[in-house]
C-alpha cells in the first residue's frame, strides 16, 4: 500500500512539474509565433495541459482499465469547470466580456453532446474514435483560419501581438528545452498514476470508475489549474477560458479518440446513468455566464468548488 501511495504521489507531482514544462514552452512557442490569446488557451494551453489526460487515458486502454480511461476524462472535464474557473475566481475575478467565447462554448457543449451519443451507441471502438477525431480536425481547422486571419490583419495594421504570457519571451533554446521535459515527463507520471490508482482500487474494493472520476481526473486537471490560476493571477481572463474550453473539447474528441484506437472501451453503466449528465449539466451551467457575460467573482467560484465537492461526496458515498 505504501508503495502504491507513493507511486501515486510521486505520479502526481511529475505529471505537474512535466505539464508546467510543456505549457510554459508552449506559451513560449506560441509567443514566438504571434498567434492571439484566445486562440493560445483554446489550442496550445489547451492541448499542452491536456497531455496528462492523454497519456492516463491511453495507458488505462493499453491495460484494459476503461473505467479510468473514461472516468478520467469525463471526471477531468467536469472538474476543469468547477475547479478550474472556480479555485482561481476566488483568488482574482475571471472576466467573460473581454472576448466573444460564445462559439467556442458552443463547440464544446456540442463535443460532450455527442460524446453522450456515443457513449449510448458504445462500446467505444474505432467507428467512434474516428468521429471523435474528425471532430477534432474540424475544431483545428477552424482555430488555425482564425489565427491566420488574425495574422493577416494584425500584419496589414503593423500592430504588436496579442499573446499572452506566463514570462519574457524565451529563447528558442530553452522553448526546446521545456518541451522535451514535459514530452517525457508526462508519460511517465500517467504510468506511475494509473499503477498505483488501480492498486488502491483494488485494494479498498473502490470501483476504478470512481478512482478515475476523482483523484486521477482532479491530479491530470493540476495543470490546467496551474495556467488558469497564473492567467487569472495576471489578468489573462481568455487564457483561463480558453484553457477550459479548448481543454474539454480535447479531452474528449482527441482522448478518447486515441484510446477508442487502441482497444475497445465499455462505458460503466454509472457513468451512462449519473457523471455523463454530470458533465452535461455543468456545461450548460456555464452557458449564461459566457451569453451574458458575467464576470466569475468571488462568490461564483465558492459555488463552483462547493458543487464539485457536493459531486465528490455523491460518488464517494453512493458508489464506493
Amino acid at each position: 500500500m505504501t508503495s502504491d501511495l507513493l507511486h501515486i504521489v510521486g505520479g502526481l507531482a511529475l505529471l505537474v512539474v512535466a505539464g508546467d514544462f510543456l505549457v510554459r514552452g508552449a506559451v513560449g512557442l506560441a509567443r514566438r509565433l504571434g498567434i492571439p490569446a484566445l486562440i493560445v488557451g483554446l489550442t496550445v494551453v489547451a492541448f499542452g495541459t491536456s497531455a496528462p489526460e492523454l497519456m492516463v487515458s491511453v495507458a488505462a486502454a493499453l491495460e484494459g482499465q476503461a473505467g479510468i480511461a473514461l472516468g478520467n476524462v469525463v471526471g477531468s472535464n467536469t472538474a476543469n469547470i468547477l475547479l478550474v474557473l472556480g479555485l482561481p475566481a476566488l483568488i482574482a475575478t475571471i472576466r467573460t466580456d473581454q472576448d466573444d467565447l460564445r462559439k467556442s462554448y458552443l463547440v464544446m457543449l456540442a463535443t460532450a453532446v455527442l460524446f453522450i451519443v456515443i457513449s449510448f451507441l458504445g462500446p467505444i471502438g474505432w467507428p467512434h474514435a474516428l468521429v471523435l477525431l474528425a471532430g477534432l480536425a474540424l475544431m483545428l481547422g477552424d482555430q488555425i483560419r482564425d489565427a491566420l486571419a488574425h495574422r493577416a490583419a494584425q500584419s496589414a495594421a503593423a500592430t504588436g501581438s496579442d499573446v499572452p504570457v506566463f514570462e519574457d519571451q524565451m529563447p528558442w533554446a530553452k522553448i526546446l528545452i521545456f518541451l522535451a521535459l514535459g514530452l517525457v515527463g508526462l508519460p511517465i507520471g500517467a504510468d506511475l498514476l494509473v499503477d498505483g490508482a488501480s492498486n488502491i482500487a483494488r485494494a479498498f474494493g473502490v470501483s476504478e470508475t470512481v478512482i478515475g472520476l476523482t483523484l486521477v481526473a482532479v491530479g491530470t486537471s493540476l495543470p490546467e489549474l496551474s495556467a488558469s490560476v497564473m492567467a487569472a493571477i495576471k489578468g489573462r481572463a481568455d487564457v483561463a477560458m480558453g484553457n477550459v474550453l479548448g481543454s474539454n473539447v480535447f479531452n474528449l474528441l482527441g482522448i478518447i479518440g486515441v484510446a477508442g484506437l487502441i482497444s475497445p472501451m465499455a462505458v460503466p453503466a454509472q457513468m451512462l446513468r449519473f457523471d455523463l449528465w454530470v458533465m452535461l449539466g455543468i456545461t450548460l451551467l456555464l452557458g449564461p455566464i459566457i451569453f451574458r457575460r458575467w464576470s466569475i467573482g468571488r462568490a461564483t467560484g465558492l459555488a463552483f468548488v462547493a458543487l464539485y465537492a457536493l459531486y465528490v461526496g455523491v460518488l464517494m458515498v453512493g458508489f464506493t
